[in-house]
């Protein structure tokens, strides 16, 4: 006769179905973390590269900025950060002050369009002002004037930025929306992308104002730690899996020597 120490060996024993229920749903969570955590490896090595491309085209020589002809080709992918030159005129009557949060402070960037030679337009982000410069219109800063040549970074326009919606009726800008500010400035033929410009050569940023230069590039690359998380999720199925199957086998051995014939 089976002890109650054999009895209760016996009720914990786990049926067939609740083992093939526990095994199909650890195979579906082992695979699903695995292919989690190569996604991540893939995605790493997509961002690695991004970033070695974005480098390779902030500090190389600036190049022509695209023309009209190449305007429907330019992408983010393909050309957002590139070093590039373009001269022309600043057109400074219609330039936009597009609200702002640098590592100067609150203030505006100056989106002042630049006519170029063949009648078309870029709007160029001549850099950081702070709150009260100029009367907050900016009509005091009418330098430079006459042919200007520009040299910065191309970037996409923005359409909108988190919890702010631009307001062109009352002229408050909070993205750089190339569009939205040609079309409040009675501009035409504006390309679809801005240039951001150069620090001035010997510029601390403590000087004159617009202060060129803030870019920032920043693209988080967290998909090292995500890699791991999704792998140690995937071993520690494996590990759980491993532990069930070492009990039912005792529980198994322990019915077997309950039932055993005397």
């Amino acid at each position: 006769m089976a002890t109650e120490s054999e009895e209760t060996a016996l009720r914990a024993s786990r049926g067939p179905v609740a083992l093939g229920l526990l095994a199909a749903l650890g195979l579906v969570l082992f695979c699903g973390f695995v292919a989690l955590g190569t996604w991540q490896v893939y995605r790493r090595a997509w961002k690695l590269d991004l970033i070695a491309r974005v480098d390779a085209r902030v500090h190389a020589p600036p190049t022509a900025v695209p023309d009209v002809g190449q305007w429907p080709r330019v992408s983010a992918q393909a050309d957002e950060y590139r070093h590039v030159r373009v001269a022309g005129t600043f057109l400074h009557d219609r330039q936009a002050l597009v609200w702002a949060s640098s590592a100067l402070g609150n203030g505006y960037w100056v989106l002042t369009p630049l006519r170029l030679d063949d009648g078309s337009t870029v709007l160029v982000n001549r850099g950081f002002v702070q709150a009260d410069w100029c009367g907050r219109d900016g009509r005091c800063a009418l330098q430079p004037t006459g042919p200007t040549r520009v040299t910065g970074l191309l970037r996409i326009s923005e359409t909108r930025v988190f919890l702010r919606h631009n307001d062109p009726a009352h002229d408050r800008w909070y993205a750089r929306d190339v569009q939205a500010i040609a079309a409040a400035r009675g501009l035409q033929r504006v390309a679809p992308f801005f240039i951001d410009e150069d620090a001035a050569a010997g510029a601390d940023g403590q000087g004159d104002q617009p202060v060129g230069g803030l870019t920032v590039i920043s693209f988080p690359n967290n998909h090292l730690s995500y890699l791991i998380t999704w792998y140690l999720l995937a071993l520690m199925v494996l590990a759980a899996a491993t532990y069930v199957a070492r009990d039912e086998r005792r529980l198994r051995r322990a019915w077997r020597a309950a039932n055993k014939p005397a």
